[in-house]
């Protein structure tokens, strides 16, 4: 039997002819289309919510201090306890008053009784000069003495007061109602007048004050609301504020906003906002640090869309990727306000029936073609878990991280 061999150059061209045709079919399959997940946006009614931080201070606060000098002998109220309005809370020694309002007395009684020989001489002169039986000069004498003894009176009724004021200063009464705090004295201290000693502090914590701190820039659009009727401030319908705690937590109790000062710290630029909140059961205390969100009215055309869907530059400037209707991606740049949620509200830049896409933006271009798909995103946050809501404002937090979101679009691209 015979074989015959195959020369080695015809086995090479044959390999080489197979492998050519093997890279012409993958030359020829089409490339795969990425699949993205996509939101359709529709404009819709969004609450136009301010968030602010501020700091609670009590509704009315007033510093006891001593009208007179002394020992204080008691202390009739309990730390920390709620004092009414004419409580008696210290009592000072008030021996030394007494013996000045005493003398105060004798001295009237005896300038009032000097006053009754001076006007009855008086009266005598007044006959005798007529009859010519006493000088003119002996009268005048007699009527400016009485005088004198009328204005010595006087001078008697006024000291007597002073005394008697003096001593009703040896009680210290609570000059409203409200909670007081740690006394500052305790029996036996010797307190002036003259130094103005603190013996307590009593605060009505019921109502409360929240004192926020606005940009002049935001503070001069809300005053602009206000005055054009968009935001009001008395009424069934003035903008409602919520107090978020320093646990995240919402206060119960909704606020009314009170008024914005007319002067702009020229440090910060920043203006003060006054709120009020009822604190009927004392959990808003005194220098508390908190964040009010004023509801200033209904945004009904806002588009939402998902967090993730929204890239910024480093610029801060916002972009969306949106697939037209032949199905291809566009960057589109969009103008936010603020979020709500898990979305952000994006007031201009899209248009009804967009579709956004919030899933496979990293591997994504401008002018690519992609299969789009409905999104399957997570659910909101259960109800009572802290909120995402941001100020006004908030449409710049992510300036600071716009470097490394444009670097991931940048990738992307």
């Amino acid at each position: 039997m015979r074989v015959e061999r195959v020369p080695f150059r015809l086995i090479s061209v044959a390999t080489a002819a197979v492998m050519l045709a093997a890279c012409g079919q993958q030359q020829s399959a089409p490339p795969q289309v990425p699949e993205v997940g996509v939101v359709t946006v529709q404009p819709g009614s969004v609450p136009v919510v301010t968030e602010l931080p501020g700091r609670t201070s009590a509704f009315l606060v007033a510093q006891v201090r001593a009208r007179v000098d002394g020992i204080v002998l008691n202390r009739d109220f309990v730390e920390g306890s709620i004092v009414k309005e004419g409580q008696r809370l210290y009592k000072i020694d008030p021996a030394p008053y007494i013996a000045a309002l005493n003398s105060a007395r004798a001295t009237l009684a005896k300038a009032q009784a000097n006053l009754v020989t001076t006007t009855a001489q008086a009266s005598r002169y007044k006959v005798l000069v007529a009859a010519n039986a006493v000088s003119k000069q002996d009268y005048d004498n007699a009527v400016a003495a009485e005088d004198e003894a009328a204005a010595d009176v006087a001078s008697g009724k006024a000291a007597v007061d002073t005394a008697q004021i003096n001593l009703g200063y040896t009680d210290v009464f609570s000059p409203i109602t409200g909670q007081v705090g740690i006394s500052q004295v305790t029996p036996g201290a010797y307190v002036q007048a003259s130094a103005a000693t603190l013996m307590s502090t009593v605060q009505q914590l019921d109502p409360v004050y929240v004192d926020l701190t606005q940009s002049s820039l935001q503070g001069l659009q809300l005053r602009r609301d206000i005055e054009e009727g968009r935001v009001q401030t008395s009424g069934p319908n003035a903008a409602k504020v919520t107090l978020i705690l320093e646990d995240g937590r919402t206060y119960s109790e909704p606020g009314k906003l009170q008024f914005t000062d007319v002067t702009v710290d020229q440090t910060t630029g920043s203006v003060t906002i006054r709120a009020i909140f009822p604190n009927p059961h004392r959990v808003l205390l005194p220098g508390m640090f908190v964040r009010a969100r004023i509801e200033e009215g209904v945004n009904d055309h806002a588009f939402l869309v998902p967090e993730v869907g929204v890239m910024h530059d480093q610029k801060g400037d916002a972009n969306v990727y949106v697939v037209d209707s032949d199905n291809k991606v566009e960057l589109r740049p969009v103008v936010t306000s603020t979020t709500h949620g898990q979305d952000w509200v994006v007031d201009s830049g899209l248009n009804p029936g967009d579709r956004v896409i919030v899933q496979g933006t990293l591997k994504v271009q401008p002018g690519q073609t992609v299969k789009a798909v409905d999104a399957q995103l997570p659910p909101p946050p259960p109800p009572g878990a802290p909120s995402a809501d941001l100020a006004t404002g908030a449409a710049q937090a992510p300036a600071a991280s716009g470097a490394s979101a444009a670097s991931a679009a940048s990738a992307a691209q």
